[in-house]
């Protein structure tokens, strides 16, 4: 009885050194990972934007802000975009239809050859009459200074072939209104299907005059445009490389 409580104990032991270090390895991510073992992923919580900790304002340079002038009699105010009020987004916490559409296609192909042939040879054939004293004299004297040759040679090559498409629509919030009047949007959408979580997160500055009639605008138009497309869940850990390939790929220097 003793020896299977200690056989137990040993058992809790190796399992708590086995959780710690992977709580040491793996920012102790895999113990939530074993709490989630037959749960579905979790969706990330509505929040606001700029309240996140990774958010920074947009700060780019700007013109002179102009002055609002108002004639007499007139309906029209200088500087207006549009004599009647559309639906476009405009404001801050407005919406609208980001339209994803990306296809990249590059075919880069790279050769280099290079060769070197180096012969060198120097001596002294007759040193100070060394001929004329006979066959010892001259395995003393020297005759052959020096001989050296050395080739070298590479050879390079590399490629790329890459094809990229993406075609989707997300929406996005109006985080921000620079001073010039272009709009700072971000947009996240999160698809669950199964135990996987798709991710499509795109953010940016916009033009007003470049978003449609119907609010949306092409991802084209879109500056200092970021797409993030990705995933989560079971799937995605099946792809990924252990921690400790991981870790091994970082400081093995081979």
């Amino acid at each position: 009885m003793s020896s299977f409580s200690s056989a137990s104990r040993l058992r809790r032991i190796a399992i708590s050194a086995l959780l710690l270090a992977s709580c040491a390895l793996g920012g102790c991510s895999s113990i939530d990972r074993l709490s989630q073992i037959g749960e579905q992923p979790k969706l990330s919580a509505i929040d606001n934007p700029t309240t996140q900790p990774g958010y920074k304002p947009v700060q780019m340079p700007m013109p002179k802000p102009e002055v609002a002038s108002y004639n007499p009699n007139s309906l029209w105010r200088n500087g207006s975009r549009a004599f009647f009020k559309d639906q476009r987004a405009t404001h801050v916490g407005d919406l609208l239809t980001v339209t994803v559409n990306i296809t990249d296609k590059a075919n880069i192909a790279n050769e280099t050859q290079r060769s070197r042939t180096n012969s060198e040879d120097s001596g002294i054939t007759d040193f100070i009459g060394a001929k004329t004293l006979g066959a010892q004299a001259q395995k003393v004297l020297p005759g052959r200074i020096l001989t050296a040759d050395s080739t070298a040679s590479s050879d390079g090559k590399g490629s790329v072939n890459r094809t990229e498409a993406l075609q989707t629509n997300v929406a996005a919030v109006v985080t921000q209104v620079l001073p010039n009047g272009n709009l700072v949007v971000e947009g996240k959408q999160e698809i669950r299907v199964n135990y996987e979580i798709r991710e499509l997160i795109v953010a940016g500055i916009v033009r007003p005059e470049d978003i449609q009639s119907d609010n949306t605008i092409d991802s084209t138009k879109i500056a200092q445009a970021r797409i993030a497309y990705g995933g989560r869940g079971q799937i995605m850990d099946v792809q990924q490389p252990r921690y400790g390939q991981q870790v091994m790929d970082v400081l093995l220097p081979f």
